[in-house]
């Protein structure tokens, strides 16, 4: 199991540059997991490209689906607690501490493509490039 934040989520079910390696890293670990805060965060997501990037919105709900059916039962709560002292500590945002809250009360890296979780966090995040190749 790994931890996979919204990005990695929408570089799998979007197509676009980062596709292949999301799917690396999907062929080397399919289990899929992400705090409750995914599904906001993918919604949001899916309405840039419907708004800005020409996606129809039943595109949009297909994405969706295809997305909800990858995490599956593998969504989480986390302690907000956890989240803000890890906030805190690193000057990353609380929501992407949610994630890494995730991945270290899992025991599992958090996949992502953000520099600055990679940074503050060399122990717990992976970068997709990193996990895509090393499997």
């Amino acid at each position: 199991m790994i931890v996979t934040d919204t990005n990695i989520i929408a570089h799998l079910t979007i197509r676009g540059e980062f596709s292949p390696l999301a799917e690396a890293v999907y062929a080397a670990d399919a289990s899929w997991a992400a705090p409750l805060l995914w599904r906001s965060e993918y919604r949001n997501t899916l309405m840039k490209y419907v708004q800005h990037r020409g996606m129809t919105i039943g595109s949009a709900l297909l994405s969706l689906r295809s997305a909800q059916e990858i995490i599956g039962g593998n969504s989480y709560d986390v302690s907000s607690e956890k989240v803000l002292e890890l906030a805190l500590q690193s000057k990353c945002s609380a929501y992407d501490c949610e994630y890494v809250t995730l991945a270290q009360d899992l025991g599992v890296p958090l996949v992502t493509t953000d520099k600055q979780i990679l940074r503050a966090f060399p122990k717990t995040a992976v970068s997709l490039e990193k996990f895509a190749k090393k499997k």
